[in-house]
């Protein structure tokens, strides 16, 4: 049988209970660093570069004035070609509120050409009565958007933000004179050999409805600057195009002669954004 003593055994578990005590103390304190999590917040600039690698324009149309009348008759234009500018740019300036929502204002430039031929059944300006005119021209724009513009960023990882976003503003479109050509078209009765004249319609100015969309994903290059790389549909509301010749006012006409259907754009866009925070 064996036998514990009690005094024995105390003693041990003191000593073994003061053995642990000291290489507790021995232990090396083991700290953490302290980690500082900054918040997404603040203000930044922007700056695009935009390839169209399509355009879309709905096909402008005519308003006729017929001054034996007085009378204005509409139709399209028989054939139209628009070659809008390749490439945009933009600037603006914006503000992060958190790490998924961000909004900007940005200014807009791009421009294009513009060729076209129309008729009409009436005489063209000094033409004989029954007979027709058969005019085509050409003409470019230049136009320039302010846009209010939202995003949601979805998430970063590895440095890589794909985002959604879309806008709202308005375009001012500045459309050059048309330099056009008139010949007589037989019509009732023939042209009987009349020849073709020049003729300038006055360019318009407008004001139009502008929304986008788009999509891309960003880059942190650094701390306070990030590449963006995105795709943006853009459309431009139809408007004022060009107004009436010299010789149509003098005889009574009035007005916008020409309206463009509008101009939509879809566009490759290439930026940089420096961050502030």
């Amino acid at each position: 049988m064996i036998r514990l003593n009690a005094p024995a055994v105390a003693i041990v578990m003191a000593t073994m209970i003061s053995g642990a005590a000291h290489a507790a103390d021995a232990a090396p304190e083991i700290k953490t660093p302290e980690v500082s999590v900054k918040e997404a917040r603040g203000w930044y600039v922007r700056g695009d570069v935009g390839y169209a690698v399509k355009s879309n324009h709905h096909t402008p149309d005519i308003r006729a004035y017929d001054p034996t009348s007085g009378d204005y008759s509409s139709s399209d234009f028989d054939s139209s070609r628009f070659d809008s500018n390749d490439f945009s740019g933009d600037l603006g300036v914006g503000y992060q509120f958190n790490d998924l929502i961000r909004a900007d204002i940005t200014g807009d430039l791009f421009g294009g050409d513009f060729d076209g031929r129309f008729a009409s059944a009436l005489p063209c300006a000094g033409g004989a009565a029954g007979t027709g005119c058969s005019t085509k021209g050409s003409s470019s724009f230049r136009a320039g958007s302010l846009m209010l513009n939202g995003y949601v960023d979805l998430g970063t990882v590895a440095g890589f933000t794909p985002y959604l976003g879309a806008g709202v503003g308005a375009t001012r479109v500045n459309w050059n004179s048309v330099d056009a050509t008139s010949a007589c078209a037989d019509g009732a009765i023939g042209c009987s050999g009349a020849g073709s004249s020049g003729v300038r319609y006055p360019g318009q100015s407008d004001w139009r409805m502008t929304y986008a969309l788009m999509a891309g994903v960003s880059y942190d290059i650094s701390a306070n600057m990030k590449v963006d790389l995105g795709y943006r549909y853009s459309h431009v509301a139809g408007g004022d195009m060009f107004g009436y010749s010299s010789a149509d006012e003098a005889a009574g006409a009035n007005g916008t002669m020409g309206r463009d259907g509008g101009i939509a754009r879809h566009e490759i866009r290439l930026g940089l954004r420096i961050t502030t925070w």
